[in-house]
This record gives C-alpha cells, sequence and structure tokens, in this order.
C-alpha cells in the first residue's frame, strides 16, 4: 500500500498527495539497515554463520545414517564434517584478522596465481576431472583436490573494488576504466565457463558486474555488458553444447529428469513437519548428492515445511545482516569488497533452493555453510570472514 505525505503549505482540506518513489522507499530501507556501530551487524552474521553450521552438521549426520555401513564409517564421516565445520570457523576467523585490506597489497600475485590454477584445470596430471567436469585440481603434496573458480570469486571481487577505488572518475572511461577491468572479468569467466560449469560462470560474472556498477561504473556500460553476456549466455544454451540445452529443456519441461523429479518428491513428501530426522528415504531411492547440491531437498524430506522456512529464514536473516554490515562500512574499498563477497554467498544459495525447488535449471551448486563439500565450504567462510573483518578495521581506526 503505497504511502502519502502532506506537503507544507498546504491547508489539510487541499492536501497534495505525494506518492513515495522506488528510489525513497530504498532510501528509507538503507537508512533502518544502517547501524551506527559495524562490529554489531558482524556479530550478527557471525551468529547466522554458526547456526548453518550446525544445521549443516545435523544434516550431514542425518544423511551418513543410512548412507554409510557400519558404524566406523559413520563416526568418519561425522567427524570429518566436523573437521570441515571447524575449518570453516578457522578460515573465518582468518579472514577476520585480514581484512580485505590484508589482502589488497597481494592483489596481483593472487590474480595471477588463480589464473594460473583455472588453467591448470585443463592440464592432464593437474586438473582432476568428474563428471565430465574440468573444475578440479590436485594438489599431489597434500594429497588433495581444490576447486580454483571458488578462490577466483573472492579474489576477483576484491581486485575489482580496489580497481574502483583507484580510478575513480576513471572508472568510466573506456580505455582507461571500463575495458581493463571487464577484459579480466571476461577472461576469468570464459576460464570457468569452459571447465563446462555455466552456472559458477554466471554467479562469478554477476557478483563482479554488481560489484563493478555499485563500485561507480557507468550505467550505460553496465547495461551493454548485461546485454552482451545474456546473449553469449542464450547463445550457448541454444547451440550444440548440449549439456547446457538438456539442462534447459529439463527446467522448460521439454525433457525429465529423474534427480529433478526425486527433488520434488522429497520435498512434497515432508509436508508440513517432515518424516523427522535420519527417516528420509529418498537419499537411497534414485536422489545423488543429497548431502550436498540437493541437501535443500533432504531439510524439507525430514523437517517439512517447517524446516525449509528455518533454513530460508536464516539464509534470509544473513542477507538482511550483510546489508547492514555493508551500509555500515565508511570506507569505500572495504564496503565494495564486503558487498561483492556477501553478495557471493547469498546469490549461491538462492540458486541451491531455486535449483532444488524446481526453479531453475539443474546446477550443482552446495548451500553455504549447510552441505557437504570442502572447497566451497572454506571459500565460504573465509569470504564472510573478510568481509566482518573490515567492520573490525573500521571499529580500530575508530578508537585511535
Amino acid at each position: 500500500m503505497a504511502r502519502f505525505r502532506k506537503k507544507k503549505g498546504f491547508s489539510s482540506e487541499t492536501t497534495h498527495e505525494h506518492q513515495t518513489t522506488i528510489s525513497e522507499r530504498l532510501d528509507a530501507l538503507a537508512r533502518r539497515a544502517e547501524a551506527p556501530n559495524a562490529m554489531r551487524p558482524a556479530v550478527e552474521v557471525f551468529c547466522t554463520v554458526l547456526a548453518l553450521l550446525a544445521l549443516g552438521l545435523l544434516m550431514q549426520a542425518s544423511h551418513a545414517a543410512t548412507t554409510v555401513p557400519g558404524s566406523d564409517a559413520f563416526q568418519s564421516r561425522v567427524l570429518n564434517q566436523a573437521l570441515f565445520s571447524g575449518g570453516a570457523i578457522v578460515a573465518l576467523l582468518l579472514g577476520f584478522r585480514m581484512g580485505p585490506a590484508g589482502l589488497r597489497p597481494f592483489l596481483p600475485l593472487l590474480v595471477l596465481v588463480c589464473g594460473l590454477m583455472l588453467i591448470g584445470c585443463y592440464i592432464p596430471g593437474i586438473g582432476d576431472p568428474r563428471n565430465g567436469s574440468k573444475r578440479w585440481i590436485h594438489i599431489p603434496f597434500a594429497q588433495i583436490s581444490i576447486q580454483p573458480s571458488e578462490l577466483a570469486r573472492i579474489v576477483l571481487v576484491v581486485w575489482v573494488a580496489d580497481r574502483c577505488v583507484r580510478l575513480r572518475l576513471r572508472l568510466s572511461d573506456l580505455r582507461q576504466g571500463v575495458l581493463p577491468v571487464l577484459s579480466l572479468g571476461i577472461f576469468f569467466c570464459a576460464l570457468i565457463g569452459f571447465e563446462t560449469d555455466l552456472g559458477g560462470a554466471l554467479v562469478f560474472l554477476a557478483v563482479f558486474l554488481s560489484t563493478w556498477y555499485v563500485g561507480g561504473a557507468s550505467s550505460a556500460y553496465f547495461a551493454y555488458s548485461i546485454t552482451a553476456f545474456g546473449g553469449a549466455a542464450v547463445l550457448m544454451g541454444l547451440s550444440s553444447v548440449a549439456y547446457i540445452r538438456d539442462r534447459v529443456d529439463i527446467w522448460l519441461g521439454s525433457s525429465k529428469n529423474e534427480q529433478v523429479e526425486a527433488s520434488l518428491q522429497a520435498l512434497s513428501s515432508g509436508e508440513y513437519f517432515g518424516a523427522g530426522l535420519a527417516q528420509g528415504e529418498y537419499r537411497n531411492m534414485g536422489l545423488p548428492y543429497q548431502d550436498s547440491d540437493y541437501i535443500f531437498s533432504l531439510i524439507g524430506e525430514e523437517f517439512g515445511l517447517f524446516g525449509m522456512a528455518l533454513c530460508a529464514g536464516l539464509m534470509l536473516a544473513f542477507v538482511w545482516f550483510s546489508l547492514r554490515l555493508v551500509l555500515s562500512l565508511k570506507d569505500r574499498f572495504a564496503a565494495l569488497a564486503a558487498f561483492g563477497l556477501l553478495l557471493s554467498v547469498s546469490i549461491q544459495a538462492m540458486i541451491h533452493m531455486q535449483v532444488v525447488t524446481g526453479l531453475a535449471p539443474p546446477k550443482g551448486m552446495t548451500l553455504p555453510f549447510v552441505s557437504h563439500g570442502g572447497t566451497s565450504l572454506l571459500v565460504s567462510a573465509l569470504a564472510v570472514g573478510l568481509a566482518l573483518g573490515a567492520a573490525r578495521q573500521q571499529e580500530q581506526v575508530r578508537a585511535c
């Protein structure tokens, strides 16, 4: 319902009604969200992340209860997830200690390393192909595999925030600002997309362009970029890239996918309060990755509509507290970096829930802090920690 205000100079009988514009509504929301002390929303974000980690550990234990044979294997699986959760807290605290300013002197080196790691995904012996995708590299001395695109998303967000601050008015200059910034973004986006990870590339691009635009890029160049990249994505979807076309067909209903159908059936079977912890059956009935890419369906199956609302509510709380944190930061670089980092986590959560509920084409994407996974969990925690570190650094400056 539209709000109306009385203009000064008019009597009560000749009141001039003025309908609040969208811009005024957004300004009012920003004033309401801004906190006088940046550490307060930072603590709220931290507590929300801890709640999501606890939910994730609970759901991983539930999933392992019927899929991992033997008590020893079950304990090992739960311990493994607990270690990852502990590692996430360590990564968060490390990011909190550094803040975006801690990465700033090393950005050229970090950008180079991330680029080389993404290229390494295509090199036999270094790349670790999985399910037809080249998203991983193997680290021999550590006997682990990591996903470079997740790290690249953090580094490029901080890099573009730094560029926006350094270039200032030149950011909208075609030769000095637009082309250099977009060229690097396109290069990284292409490396991620050709891994057969179009969804990851689009998320990367959305976060990159959003940070660039909020940092002061020209609205015209931003619109041109969105149009060009959107058109390229549509052409790829309609071209001979079979896996993209197949997933779009599933989303549009032109073809069927057993995994998507099983996910929707699992959600509907939970009704209001679910089947109960560790009582879900679809994990053993043809629904793979219910501990990672489809964990929201496990929450719906075992805790019903109540559990889904709780999980979605925690993510919405994360988004709101993140907005409050960003608006409370006075330093432009810190605010831009925090915006991009927290937006990255928020978009990932939104896409996960949309895919599981059939509102978006199938895309393997974890639910931050809840799904099983190593690189994704640790990188999400590091991203949030860096944003929280910006609040800590601001309060330190204020105290001096």
